[in-house]
């Protein structure tokens, strides 16, 4: 490549970028000109030029101007290695003289106009290649081959995949040995010779903590759970830094590998490990037509008893000057971190729930405990037991149940955003055995829920959003079962237009209950109209039957309307307004405001 020299240009384009002036100093223009014809480059040029940026900035000075242009020669030279290009020239004329020719200590003491000049010259392709040696099962990118366009980030991805392949197989310390890469100018192309050195075999050793934490020396070994004495494996690597993550209770985790391995093939790892505060409290709200007001906080205790133990209480209050009465909520709930293992929590909780529903009141207690595990990076399930005594009034009168169950779930989430999904899938099945102590028959409640988004467009621009649910109560009669166990539909949690919970099951005589089968259907296009704002199309469709093998008992409702979204640094701030679309629950326009999507 030749820099600061400019021959045999048969055509030049001039691409003038506009800038805000200068009342110190007037740089009037920077000129992008390029051998025949406009390049395909001119746009990735124009982007990584200093020069053209300060022009921009406003920052005109003659030494802020001469060093942009003196650095631009490398990041214009890097981008013409980027895409293939070895044998061209890049002139930079300030004011018509070759910047790198001007003394650093005569500096000009006004510059007016900035001529880059490119030729890109003939593209390489790649010659002789070779690569080794390479560990069993390494696949080099497609892109890197005899023939193909010489891009320099073809060559370093392939050599990141050549070391990579070694440390995934326990060679902690692979790197590069030597290499090679040799352009032929005859026939532009381009040869590379990359040498590989593995290194030793290595095996994890202790993890060393290198930062006082309040979180105790040997929870922190726990959680993690380095596999120490196995082959190491970036991977495990990655798992016991995310398994301290997920603990809430460190700000910053950041696990290296210790510079020397030890002579019996073991290497430590380092945690360097910053504490994140040990208290937090937040707040939300959630406002629609009928159901009112839904306020929402939380208070979190972090690392609790110095084993990253997190203590949180939450308190809801919902329905505020909705059309049903005021529902409470409070709750406590303590989990504790690597209880049964690294990938595990255990928890114990207790609520206090009184709703004031359409179709019943309900006041209750609840206690329990459980386990979860991280089963892999997308899967995790829970198992527990619960006891909850609780006292009902409703169409079948005044009751009293309690109940021991047995809740247990699976989980596999495969979003890229949790509260602003444009891809992947997300799916939950609960099963919740039950034993009816006073009140109640014994049965099992089930429900599923699974949702899947796609995005289009540039930078998705367009997301289409499905959403199932599915629930059932099995082998409980529709009396004997808790009325906190059954389904309905209506709200903005089901079906958006509809009145909450205004598909039930009809019981004559203007008494009505939850049913025990329920089938929940969504949709939503999502279009992005700025990078901030958002409009959305939905439909969404509800059915609650009597029996949990939906005959004829059951009825159908849908909604439809429009939102709005804006985005904010804690996810989207949701609109919607919807009203029904057939049915007869409900009439007239709903309206919804929350954070995040709706589902």
């Amino acid at each position: 490549m030749r820099v600061g020299s400019w021959a045999g240009v048969a055509a030049s384009v001039v691409i003038g970028i506009s800038g805000a002036p200068s009342a110190l100093w007037a740089l009037d223009s920077v000129d992008f000109r390029f051998a025949n014809g406009e390049s395909e480059l001119a746009e990735d040029i124009q982007d990584v030029s200093l020069v053209a940026a300060a022009k921009d900035e406003g920052r005109t000075g003659p030494r802020t101007v001469l060093a942009a242009a003196l650095a631009d020669y490398a990041r214009i030279v890097e981008t013409l290695y980027a895409h293939g290009y070895y044998g061209g020239t890049v002139n930079i004329l300030v004011d018509g003289r070759e910047a790198s020719a001007i003394p650093l200590l005569d500096v000009p003491t006004r510059i007016d106009t900035v001529a880059i000049v490119v030729d890109r010259g003939p593209q390489f392709r790649f010659g002789r290649l070779s690569v080794a040696p390479l560990a069993r099962g390494t696949e080099l990118p497609d892109g890197f081959g005899p023939g193909k366009k010489a891009r320099s980030p073809v060559i370093r991805s392939t050599v990141n995949v050549a070391v990579d392949g070694w440390r995934e197989v326990g060679y902690a310390k692979a790197d590069v040995g030597a290499q090679t890469v040799t352009a032929q100018h005859g026939d532009s192309t381009l040869s590379v010779d990359v040498r590989i050195a593995p290194g030793p075999k290595v095996r994890f050793g202790d993890l060393v903590i290198t930062d006082p934490s309040a979180v105790r020396a040997a929870r922190i070994q726990r959680i993690a759970g380095l596999p120490t004495g196995e082959v190491y494996s970036p991977d495990e690597l990655r798992r016991a830094a995310e398994r301290l993550r997920r603990t809430g209770a460190f700000a910053s985790v950041s696990l290296t590998e210790a510079d020397l391995v030890g002579p019996d093939g073991s290497m430590d790892v380092e945690a360097a490990l910053v504490d994140e505060k040990p208290r937090r409290f937040g707040f939300g709200a959630e406002l629609s037509s009928l159901e009112g007001l839904t306020l929402s906080g939380f208070w979190l205790h972090r690392n609790l008893l110095g084993g990253a133990e997190r203590l949180r209480f939450d308190a809801r209050v919902s329905n505020i000057g909705g059309s049903s009465g005021i529902d409470y909520f409070a709750g406590v709930k303590l989990e504790i971190p690597a209880a049964l293992g690294a990938d595990t929590t255990a928890f114990v909780m207790a609520e206090y729930e009184l709703q004031d529903e359409p179709s019943y009141f309900s006041e209750a207690v609840t206690v329990g405990g459980g386990v979860t595990w991280r089963l892999t990076d997308d899967i995790s399930a829970e198992a527990g037991i619960s006891y909850s005594y609780s006292e009902i009034s409703d169409s079948f009168g005044d009751r009293t149940f309690q109940v021991v169950a047995f809740p247990t779930s699976i989980t596999r989430d495969k979003r890229d955003d949790v509260l602003n999904a444009t891809k992947g899938t997300y799916a939950k099945l609960e099963l919740t055995p039950f034993a009816g102590l006073q009140g109640s028959d014994s049965g099992a409640r089930v429900y599923t829920d699974i949702r899947a988004y796609q995005g289009f467009g540039e930078e998705d621009g367009v997301v289409v959003a499905g959403r199932l649910q599915f629930g059932a109560v099995l082998g409980a009669g529709l009396e004997k079962t808790r009325p906190e166990y059954l389904f309905y539909s209506g709200g903005p949690g089901t079906v958006r237009g509809q009145p909450y919970q205004s598909l039930d099951v009809d019981l004559g005589s203007g008494d009505s209950s939850g049913g025990r089968g329920f089938v929940g259907l969504s949709t939503e296009l999502r279009v992005a109209v700025t990078q901030s704002i958002g409009v959305v199309g939905f439909a969404d469709a509800g059915y609650v039957s009597a029996d949990s093998s939906f005959g004829d008992t059951g009825d159908w409702h849908a909604g439809a309307g429009l939102g709005l979204r804006y985005q904010t640094g804690i996810g989207p701030i949701r609109l919607d307004v919807a009203a029904p679309v057939s049915g007869d629950t409900g009439d007239g326009v709903q309206f919804y405001i929350g954070i995040g999507q709706a589902f």
